[in-house]
């Protein structure tokens, strides 16, 4: 491959290598194939966590299962920080070809994992192992694809370039929805859950073995070439990152002003709102996806469209909107989305709400790390009924040492205090008592799950391609806006360590920490509030701080 011009930098015109569109197009499938592997867990996290987690109770183990998912996001910073260092020091390409070898033998171990039944707390133990891997891999990964393809990029066409790059992490997402409802359609639900959801953890071996083929075809960023054969590169990029301040300011702009908030928007479109709908909703599944990949096939597109525009009027205008329009509008689109996904709980939630009427010392936060806590008190025994049920419900207090009521409409339903019981007479009273509050929801019109038949399809898929649309204005330009803040020189740790930490740990938590708010209050749109804090967060440091950088030479 030969090296373009530079632009300004060289008082040259900036043309465009004949190769551009190999770069585009390595890059992109080979990010699109980590993210297909990095996105299987989250699709299929409510069948890992009977698989691997089926020690502790349902919810401890749902929870579990997201914080695995979120394990893998967790480490993405320290990814960044030894995968960055390694492409300032050593090179682009070479650094993503040992992330992309990485996730894929991780992805491919968990195919072959067996299930807590069969091995104990082992198979938790190394599942979390291999989404530590793929964590650190994925931390490596992004930085190197965008920074890349940036490098190639003309001048005034790196949005748009690196959107290629931006529309790879929904590509992936939806390539593993595809896969899986091809698998789930060809050997049916009993035996998917039993076994078939393997199957596309390990065809991700193949997928791996043709991206490593498409990647050894690249040679390596003209501009790091540019920069060693000039002797301007830098010997420790971690120091000159993060320990001066000129450039640790940026970062921490960065992480704040654009990251934080493009994150919380794009788990909250494209994963919070698959999660809403299988587990609080209590959508089947195989229509959940179904219709979230509809979505997410009318709205990938604009992946493009917007890293395109931002390089007509800027990335920071786009970005920004979407923080906005996301903060403003998530509550009554999840409204919405409700009722149109499952009409009957709608409007039981309207003529027939739901109180638990308790002494707030007899409730407790259901989450149990070691599975051997049983929640007995008449309180916890209510709201471990509702929460299972997915039913929303408001607190109120009652006086000290009273037993708990459930509350349905004009309906009363008196809990019952299962503290001094022997498990086995416990276990038979919460029988008999669940049975009695499902037959009064059920009277008051609640539903076991949605009917697929009253699904509003169109209006879902309308609503879903709705939120993945602020998803792309937010993420499509910020490959651009993230690359133009640093120089070449710390350019790969610089941008990876705040997009990282912004995705890892602000996105990655957040269907853990949403589902455990929605768990401490019954306000099933509770947990909204973490993404709305966060995007207003980064849109008020977005606005005051971030500079407009559609403009600057890179290849300085």
């Amino acid at each position: 491959m030969t090296d373009r011009t530079m632009g300004a930098a060289d008082g040259g015109e900036h043309t465009v290598d004949k190769n551009d569109r190999l770069v585009i197009l390595a890059s992109s499938v080979g990010t699109v194939i980590e993210w297909y592997d990095f996105y299987l867990y989250g699709s299929l996290a409510a069948i890992i966590s009977a698989q691997f987690f089926s020690g502790v109770n349902e919810t401890t183990g749902f929870i579990f299962a997201l914080m695995a998912f979120a394990a893998g996001f967790a480490v993405r910073p320290f990814g960044a920080i030894v995968f960055g260092r390694m492409g300032d020091l050593w090179g682009r390409k070479n650094t993503f070809l040992v992330t992309m070898l990485l996730m894929g033998i991780s992805t491919f171990v968990v195919g072959l994992l067996p299930p807590y039944a069969a091995i104990g707390i082992a198979a938790p133990i190394i599942l979390v192992l291999m989404r530590l891997i793929q964590g650190l891999a994925l931390g490596g990964e992004y930085g190197g694809a965008a920074t890349y393809v940036a490098e190639h990029a003309p001048d005034g066409k790196r949005g748009f370039y690196t959107s290629f790059i931006q529309i790879t992490a929904t590509v992936g997402l939806l390539l593993s929805l595809a896969v899986i409802l091809g698998v789930r359609f060809s050997i049916g639900e009993e035996a998917f859950v039993a076994w078939g959801w393997r199957i596309p953890f390990l065809v991700s071996i193949l997928l791996l073995g043709v991206s490593l083929w498409i990647r050894l075809k690249l040679s390596e960023s003209p501009a790091f070439k540019r920069m060693k054969a000039e002797g301007k590169g830098s010997t420790t990029p971690l120091k000159d990152s993060f320990m001066k301040w000129p450039n640790l300011k940026l970062v921490l702009i960065a992480l704040f002003g654009l990251a934080a908030g493009q994150a919380v928007v794009w788990y909250t479109g494209q994963f919070y709102a698959l999660f809403f709908l299988e587990k609080t909703l209590r959508v089947d599944p195989t229509l959940a996806n179904i219709m979230i990949a509809a979505a997410l096939a009318l709205a990938t597109p604009f992946f493009i469209i917007f890293g395109w525009l931002s390089d007509k009027i800027g990335r920071k205008p786009i970005i920004m909107a979407g923080c906005l329009l996301a903060a403003v509008t998530y509550f009554p689109l999840f409204g919405a989305l409700t009722e149109a996904a499952n009409p009957r709980l709608a409007a039981a939630a309207e003529s027939s709400p739901v109180t638990v009427i308790a002494d707030p010392a007899d409730c407790h936060f259901q989450f149990d790390p070691v599975g051997k806590t049983v929640f007995n008190s008449s309180c916890d025994v209510a709201k471990t009924h509702l929460a299972k049920a997915g039913v929303t419900y408001v607190n109120e207090a009652a006086p000290a040492g009273a037993v708990a009521q459930v509350r349905i409409g004009d309906q009363v339903v008196d809990s019952f205090n299962g503290k001094t019981m022997p498990k086995a007479e416990f276990d038979a009273q919460k029988k008999t008592w669940d049975a009695g509050l499902t037959a009064a929801l059920t009277e008051a019109g609640y539903p076991a799950k949605a009917d697929s038949e009253l699904v509003n399809k169109p209006l879902v898929i309308g609503i879903l391609f709705l939120l993945v649309l602020y998803v792309t204005m937010v993420y499509g330009p910020i490959a651009a806006a993230l690359v133009e803040m640093f120089p070449t020189k710390v350019r790969y740790t610089s941008m990876s360590l705040p997009y990282h930490i912004g995705n890892g740990w602000f996105g990655g938590f957040l269907p853990t920490t949403a589902f455990a708010m929605v768990a401490a209050t019954g306000n099933i749109y509770y947990g909204l509030w973490y993404p709305i804090a966060i995007a207003v967060l980064t849109l008020i440091v977005g606005v005051l701080f971030v500079k407009e950088g559609k403009d600057v030479n890179i290849h300085d």
